[in-house]
């Protein structure tokens, strides 16, 4: 690998980026994709927990830190752009907690890393909680330079309460949050309503479902991101084509053209 250039001055850059217009950024599952998708001319990356999960075949937030610490290394040295790490809750219950997952994920070279107020086992972290954890993340991450993203998961989880996300997004904000992210907004009322409510940079999650790119950033949405979407659309073309060759013994399915094969993993 070795591709990265001076992660300081891509860490500025990730950082500045937010504040020069609205862009989008897709979530990477591997290196692979990751070479891909720099190929095409995306300003930065992402990762993504459950592409990462998905890759390994488990479900999401079943991924140990050192595993994701060792894809937010490959990834980030993959690529000469900033990535930022979906590090879900920042692993509050592993030693350290989520200071030391922070400041590890600096390390692997990564421009931002993102936490997430939702727990696998108990469901969403009371509000002081997750408030007190961002607060940490912010600290260590300022530390070294890295974008910090705070995400309220009220949407993901059926607790469509846009009074709480709005409440929870802004105290991030006031404890040190760099981008505020609520994903599975799908109503461009109810996300035009939180561009206007919280005082950051709004990430928000590209549904079909919801309005398009386009419409997104004319609602002032400054970052647009995928998710594991194009992990899963990857995936779903594997298994139509497997079985297109295991059902009807036939090859047709998309692949490359011959003149693009390889060239983003030179």
């Amino acid at each position: 690998m070795g591709l990265q250039p001076d992660v300081a001055a891509l860490r500025r850059r990730f950082s500045a980026r937010h504040d020069s217009g609205p862009f989008l950024m897709p979530n990477a599952w591997d290196v692979g994709s990751a070479r891909l998708l720099a190929s095409l001319g995306f300003p930065a990356l992402a990762t993504t927990s459950s592409g990462h999960a998905a890759s390994l075949g488990r479900g999401d937030q079943r991924v140990t830190r050192d595993e994701l610490l060792v894809h937010a290394a490959q990834v980030a040295r993959a690529v000469e752009l900033p990535v930022s790490v979906d590090a879900e809750a920042c692993y509050p219950s592993d030693p350290g907690g989520v200071a030391a997952t922070v400041r590890m994920i600096a390390e692997t070279g990564a421009a931002g890393v993102s936490i997430e107020d939702h727990d696998p086992d108990t469901g969403l972290v009371p509000s002081d909680s997750a408030v007190e954890r961002v607060g940490i993340a912010a600290e260590a991450a300022h530390e070294h330079g890295l974008t910090l993203t705070a995400r309220a998961e009220n949407h993901l989880y059926g607790e469509d309460d846009l009074d709480d996300t709005i409440d929870r997004l802004r105290a991030y904000r006031r404890a040190g949050a760099d981008v505020v992210y609520a994903p599975g907004l799908t109503s461009a009322q109810d996300i035009e309503r939180l561009v206007l409510a919280v005082d950051a940079p709004l990430n928000v999650l590209a549904l079909p479902d919801g309005p398009n790119v386009e419409e997104l950033f004319s609602l002032g949405v400054r970052r647009v991101s995928t998710g594991g979407a194009l992990a899963f659309s990857a995936y779903g073309a594997l298994v139509d084509a497997a079985q297109e060759l295991l059902r009807a013994g036939t090859s047709t399915y998309p692949t490359l053209p011959q003149d693009r094969r390889g060239i983003a993993f030179i």
